[in-house]
């Protein structure tokens, strides 16, 4: 059909055919295809090593496999190859191009060793993906631009990100209802976990026992100030310091895209991601309880969070609050782009607001957050597109301080001490997967809002002339 579109407005206005500067905004980009020999084997090879490259990047960043998968066999469609099938497992893509039946088929695979948060590699590589769509650039070109791309030293210094971690910590401080001796020790705290495991990992340390000393390390500082900050009028409630830090150590993981992956029909990839951030928050689970009973031989007894504090209708300005700057630092530690850092905060502000708003209700905090993340991953799904930034920077930006620090550690010390904790451990297991899959949803709510249509060739005339 879209051929037949391009060949009728070429007959009878005699123009070019619409590119993707000339079709309104909403309507159907008609791709540029460059013939390919299919018994040039170097050719095929080029073309497929490219599409993986771009593939390995979106796996490493956290996409989920479906939509990996489709980039995938969108650059090897562009570059002639229309007859592949790629698969897209935890740390492996696959891609086999056939060549009809007359020709064997040509089968290439590139494994993921490690998995990084560089938000701005992989907004980068979205561009690049939507320059070989509208200029059609040769495989080797773009190959030199892959190149640059990887080898690009991160757009912000370390210490930029350290800081920014802290910077997080200190906003999910704000949106638990701290004060600001529990701000600033979440953001010391949240340092030091980030120095330590960056110094940890560089030694080849296993992430598991990384979370693992992070969740000890959470829990250190809290315990230290307690007795005498515990009677001094300041506020001092250490556990938000605690929850601030595990909130920290969750926001690594690739939660969403293991949802993500369940819901959109990668079961093998789901599980296997949702394996790993079962395994990473297990690891901080042990560190946290490792470290109560570390500081229970010195008769140090942390006070239990047996249930949410009051909130009300004054404390949802400084939620707001906090959940922007705790999202627009996640943003910021991740390497995003400048352009990105505004909408995290407002993803942030906005979960924050939908989750303040609704636990006023009685609908209760399941509800309230998984109807707060629908709606970032709606906002997220629209405004990527008009700010040429990832739906995935925005949306997991915008829940980061959402994620159920306070009912993990009010579970871990439930178990530790006897006095129950499995509701609540049960309570941030439903909490997280509903973040992820509220975001899934109004990712795809999204998509379906700016489905494009088909286009007018009337129009695409007119923009021509």
């Amino acid at each position: 059909m879209r051929d037949l579109l391009r060949r009728g407005m070429d007959r009878v206005f005699g123009t070019r055919p619409a590119t993707i500067d000339t079709i309104e905004p909403g309507s159907i980009v008609i791709a540029p295809r460059k013939p390919i020999d299919l018994r040039d084997e170097a050719a095929i090879t080029e073309v497929l090593d490219l599409a993986l490259r771009i593939g390995a990047v979106l796996l490493d960043a956290g996409t989920g496999a479906v939509d990996t998968r489709h980039q995938v066999e969108f650059v090897a469609n562009i570059y002639g190859l229309e007859d592949v099938d790629v698969d897209v497992t935890f740390n492996t893509i696959l891609i086999c191009a056939r060549r009809g039946s007359t020709l064997p088929p040509i089968t290439a695979s590139r494994t993921v060793y490690y998995r990084s948060l560089d938000f701005t590699r992989l907004a980068q590589m979205d561009r690049l993906v939507r320059k070989i769509r509208r200029l059609s650039i040769t495989p080797a070109t773009a190959h030199g631009i892959v190149d640059d791309i990887t080898e690009a030293p991160h757009p912000y210094p370390r210490w930029v990100a350290t800081l920014a971690w802290g910077l997080m910590a200190l906003g999910v401080g704000i949106f638990l209802g701290g004060t600001w001796v529990v701000w600033l020790t979440a953001f010391a705290t949240s340092v030091v976990i980030i120095e330590v495991n960056r110094r940890l990992n560089r030694i080849g340390t296993p992430p598991f026992f990384q979370q693992m000393a992070g969740g000890f390390l959470a829990v250190l500082p809290a315990a230290l100030l307690n007795p005498v900050l515990e009677s001094s009028g300041l506020g001092f409630r250490p556990t938000q310091i605690i929850a601030a830090g595990i909130i920290v150590l969750l926001s690594g993981l690739t939660l969403v895209g293991a949802v993500q992956d369940a819901i959109t029909g990668a079961p093998i990839t789901g599980t296997a991601r949702f394996t790993e951030v079962v395994v990473m928050t297990g690891g901080i689970m042990i560190g946290v309880a490792l470290s109560i009973r570390f500081v229970g031989l010195f008769d140090v007894h942390l006070p239990a969070l047996t249930a949410v504090p009051p909130f009300g209708a004054a404390d949802v300005p400084a939620r707001v609050v906090g959940g922007a700057i705790a999202a627009f630092a996640f943003a910021l530690a991740s390497y995003a782009e400048r352009r990105a850092l505004p909408a995290a905060f407002v993803a942030g502000a906005i979960g924050s607001g939908v989750t303040a708003a609704l636990m006023l209700t009685n609908l209760g905090p399941v509800f309230g957050y998984a109807a707060a993340a629908t709606i970032v991953g709606l906002v997220g799904g629209i405004a990527a597109r008009r700010s040429l930034t990832p739906p995935l920077v925005i949306a997991v930006a915008g829940i980061t301080p959402l994620l159920p620090g306070q009912a993990i550690y009010r579970g871990m010390y439930g178990l530790m001490t006897g006095t129950g904790g499995t509701s609540a451990m049960v309570t941030a297991f439903i909490i997280g997967v509903g973040l992820a899959a509220g975001v899934t949803l109004g990712e795809f709510i999204a998509r379906i809002l700016r489905r494009p249509r088909l286009p007018n060739v009337f129009t695409a005339y007119r923009r021509t002339r």
